[in-house]
């Protein structure tokens, strides 16, 4: 077995995906009526994007024709979609008649085929919100939709990193508290790291806080989450980070529903930057929900079997319900323990196709001692490889490249001394 002498990280994409600023679409009715089969294709597919989870969607054929029939006994959606592929003058005229039997507050999306400037402004002076060109693909639909409710000049919502181990025990909860510290301390942006492991949490004991409130407020009282409630409830660790803390208690059982966690990670993402979720390694509905729901998804595992087969199910499964996202991101930690036979960083990336993001050797001295002390890795040592495998980590979310230092010129310094003379 080969020991790891040094961590790596891999010469990969950042795992930022590329469509930042699509908010989640709420908890709106829409109906599209397609007259080809691609874009019903399109719309089914952009019903499964994780930014449509709220919306309640039904889709169907016959364009502005079958939508006239359907709404004269019944009341439209909030948002109408119709694809209408012939000319302009029938587009208009049907339009005039679908606004008889459409309610007030409807918006509406136009798809057709012609480019054609003098259209979109007649469509724009009869209350169209939209008019889009064909063919569309789902995530084309998907922001359609979302900017209908969202103010294009609005601030962009909070980015949410979910980080979940591939076993109990490999370190995902430490991976996450230092990516987070890296982003606030590094990069000076301002962050969260919110504790998910109600009853077993270590975010307090890491960042060495003993916070009176936390998470737990927020999720038993939804009713109270507002932006003011948690400020209130975060507890602060340097000038750009904070904590929700769980209360790692067992006084009470913490079973929940789906949508427990959505009021205070709603709540965050209008309020904060980068939202880093420490996700314990369950596998309940609030669980799936809140890591098919985030922007950037990193796997932690250890290089044994058991930790390849679980991060290969899991992998294939939120890639799956991601299709329009960037695929999640893996690191292998713990690296080269002492007489433990390892599975090799090749057969991970066989398995998943795709290397890791970083490899983190196995150093129980450094962790150890950060652990006990309530530090960060770069608290403890910040010249260390490993607090440096943060900072690129940290980048990488983040969308903020690697700074190269300029290559020095011996000859300016010389030339600038002779231009001085000759002047």
């Amino acid at each position: 077995m080969k020991l790891a002498t040094a961590p790596t990280v891999a010469d990969a994409p950042p795992l930022d995906g590329g469509e930042r600023h699509i908010a989640a679409v709420p908890r709106v009715s829409i109906q599209a009526f397609c007259e080809t089969a691609e874009l019903a294709g399109s719309m089914q597919a952009a019903i499964g994007d994780r930014r449509m989870a709220k919306a309640h969607v039904k889709v169907q054929m016959g364009g502005l024709i079958a939508a006239l029939e359907a709404y004269k006994n019944a009341a439209t959606p909030n948002v109408l979609i119709i694809e209408h592929l012939g000319g302009g003058i029938d587009l208009i005229t049907g339009l005039d008649n679908l606004a008889s039997v459409c309610d007030a507050g409807t918006k509406v999306i136009v798809v057709g085929r012609l480019n054609d400037i003098v259209l979109y402004r007649e469509l724009v002076r009869r209350g169209v919100s939209e008019y889009l060109v064909g063919p569309l693909s789902p995530l084309d639909l998907v922001r359609a939709i979302s900017s209908l409710f969202n103010a294009p000049d609005a601030e962009p919502l909070g980015r949410v990193l979910a980080v979940i181990g591939a076993k109990g025990g490999v370190g995902s909860s430490t991976v996450a508290h230092n990516v987070a510290f890296a982003i606030a301390k590094d990069l000076r942006l301002n962050a969260v790291v919110a504790d998910m492991d109600l009853p077993f949490g270590t975010t307090g004991l890491d960042f060495n806080q003993d916070p009176p409130m936390g998470i737990a407020d927020a999720v038993f009282s939804p009713e109270r989450v507002d932006a003011a409630y948690v400020d209130r409830l975060l507890s602060k660790c340097t000038d750009h980070l904070s904590i929700l803390a769980a209360p790692a208690t067992l006084d009470r059982e913490y079973d929940f529903n789906s949508e427990a966690f959505d009021p205070i990670l709603d709540a965050l993402r209008g309020t904060v930057p980068y939202i880093v979720l420490d996700l314990p390694h369950l596998w309940t509905a609030w669980s799936k929900r809140a890591l098919i729901g985030a922007d950037d998804v990193l796997f932690v595992a250890a290089p044994d079997l058991a930790n390849l087969r679980n991060i290969k199910n899991m992998y294939d499964f939120v890639r799956a319900a991601r299709p329009n996202d960037r695929a999640p991101a893996y690191l292998l930690n713990q690296v080269g323990m002492p007489k433990r036979p390892e599975v090799r960083p090749a057969d991970f990336q066989k398995a998943l196709g795709a290397e890791p993001a970083a490899t983190i050797p196995f150093d129980p001295q450094l962790f150890g001692t950060a652990a006990n002390n309530g530090q960060m890795i770069a608290e403890v040592n910040a010249s260390h490889k490993i607090a440096e495998v943060f900072v690129t980590l940290a980048k990488s979310i983040t969308g903020r490249a690697v700074a190269k230092a300029p290559k020095r010129d011996f000859l300016s310094p010389l030339l600038a001394k002779l231009r001085g003379k000759s002047s």
